[in-house]
């Protein structure tokens, strides 16, 4: 079983927080710490900070892996430019490339299952370039994902969702990729246009 960490727990919110505000907080407990704590237990007190510094660690990790914001602007204009035939099988490329069993789903609901670890995901990424989407497409999605008993769902989008949608989003374990993970999963996949 996997183990999920809290949306809003502290480290969850630092994980999505720069790098070095981790890093700047283990740095503060440490030397608090040194400064505090009879020498004996000062090296205790010190590696209290150990936990944000390895949230820190992964923090930079992620961000330097994230393509830069004139990167995603190029790739989103280059996905939105794509025909169905090329984003499907883009996507289906970068989910193989991270080690998924990818097969595709034939009805309008979802667009693939993609299988790792014994964990099933639902993707929807069929109105990847519509300028908006409410919450059918994702009660669709919803619903099947029920009937395959998958974990999770992903709906991919450049556009918006409604403020209905992201709610019913955040209801039913939908995650939804837009924007910057869209840009991230395809980074590797997808050339920009304009290079």
């Amino acid at each position: 079983m996997k183990l999920k960490m809290a949306e809003k727990s502290l480290f969850a919110i630092l994980l999505r927080s720069p790098w070095w505000i981790s890093i700047l907080i283990a740095a503060v407990i440490s030397l608090a710490a040194s400064a505090m704590l009879p020498r004996e237990v000062a090296a205790y007190g010190i590696s209290a900070g150990l936990p944000f510094l390895i949230v820190g660690i992964v923090a930079a990790w992620r961000q330097l892996r994230m393509p830069s914001p004139s990167r995603v602007a190029e790739l989103i204009e280059t996905i939105n430019a794509m025909p169905w035939r090329d984003f499907a099988n883009a996507v289906e490329r970068a989910y193989q490339r991270d080690g998924y069993d990818v097969r595709r789903l034939p009805g309008p609901a979802a667009d693939f299952e993609i299988a790792k670890a014994g964990r099933t995901v639902l993707v929807s990424a069929k109105r990847w370039k519509a300028a908006g989407a409410g919450i059918e497409p994702l009660r669709e999605l919803q619903m099947a994902s029920k009937k395959a008993e998958a974990r999770e769902s992903i709906f991919m989008t450049t556009g918006q969702l409604s403020d209905n949608a992201k709610t019913f989003a955040a209801q039913q374990n939908i995650r939804i990729l837009q924007g910057n993970g869209l840009a991230e999963l395809l980074q590797d996949i997808v050339q920009p246009r304009n290079t």
